[in-house]
């Protein structure tokens, strides 16, 4: 055992040692790697072994439960004998998490690590795959995949863990003050805010995210809508967003933008190419086609 923590006291360091740990396992032989994991904050974690991993020769399964095991309703023998079916019985290489795809307990889904997110405080089926569909239902014995996925690799599984872990994920809100997000800025490397819609903030907002830009922050735009993507290009607030240096992250959850941005400076000091890295789709993070 690595670590036994609330998963609300995950950091940086847990991710990257989880992450080198998988990777000795599945370089060792293993057909996967299951990962039980406190349901809170399972989606920044998956998220972050999605992007630190490569080239992975097996599924790498985060698997909570939400309800303790000594209930009667208790989902964890339920959701853990998914996974290890997921592991054993399917060719998968990506990081999924897998938890109750309904209420009862007649199957499970697979999520992808970068595209889940826990949407209920209590239910069983609280996770739900955003702005995609789910990988795979596991039915007992049978997995059946719903949607395209990366098969197992056959090169060694690679680690990239170098992670800056001065970024902030800001939610903007009416009121929201120029001068907090001023203060937060100067403190960090990158910023992740979460705008209304199409991922808007305020007038004076913008100014500030100008002069972070300038002061050579990373600044990132999600919606907290959650659903949908950031369209920059359709109003007047969106084009002066972009003049001022805000990187539009499409359909990319909030909680993943995050991550991601702490990974991507991770890997470059320039800021040219962390940008990059941020518009490109590294671990199914981005999709520009959704299903109604």
């Amino acid at each position: 055992m690595l670590y036994s923590i609330l998963s609300e006291n995950m950091k940086v360091k847990n991710w990257q040692e989880l992450a080198r740990a998988v990777a000795h396992e599945l370089n060792t032989g293993a057909a996967g790697v299951i990962i039980p994991h406190g349901t809170d904050t399972m989606g920044f974690t998956s998220a972050a072994l999605a992007f630190i991993l490569r080239n992975l020769t097996g599924p790498v399964v985060c698997v909570g439960a939400q309800r303790s095991s000594d209930r009667p309703s208790s989902d964890a023998t339920a959701n853990l004998l998914a996974a290890t079916r997921l592991c054993v019985g399917s060719d998968l290489g990506e990081v999924v998490v897998v938890m109750h795809g309904e209420s009862s307990d007649s199957f499970c889904l697979a999520h992808r690590g970068t595209k889940v997110r826990k949407l209920h405080s209590s239910r069983r089926d609280a996770f739900k795959s955003v702005n995609a569909d789910p990988i795979a239902r596991i039915d007992g014995e049978e997995v059946s995949f719903i949607t395209g996925y990366t098969r197992r690799s056959k090169a060694p599984v690679q680690v990239k863990d170098r992670m800056d872990e001065r970024v902030s994920l800001l939610y903007f809100y009416p009121g929201f003050e120029a001068e907090h997000f001023e203060s937060i800025a100067r403190n960090v490397h990158g910023v992740v805010v979460a705008g209304t819609g199409l991922g808007h903030v305020s007038e004076e907002i913008i100014s500030s995210i100008g002069k972070a830009v300038k002061d050579g922050v990373h600044v990132g735009i999600t919606t907290q809508c959650l659903y949908g993507s950031v369209n920059l290009n359709v109003y007047s607030t969106g084009r002066d967003m972009l003049s001022a240096g805000a990187i539009p992250l499409g359909d990319m959850l909030p909680e993943t933008a995050y991550v991601k941005l702490m990974w991507a400076m991770g890997q470059s000091d320039d800021p040219a190419e962390v940008r990059k890295i941020m518009l490109t789709d590294v671990a199914g993070e981005m999709t520009a086609r959704r299903s109604l």
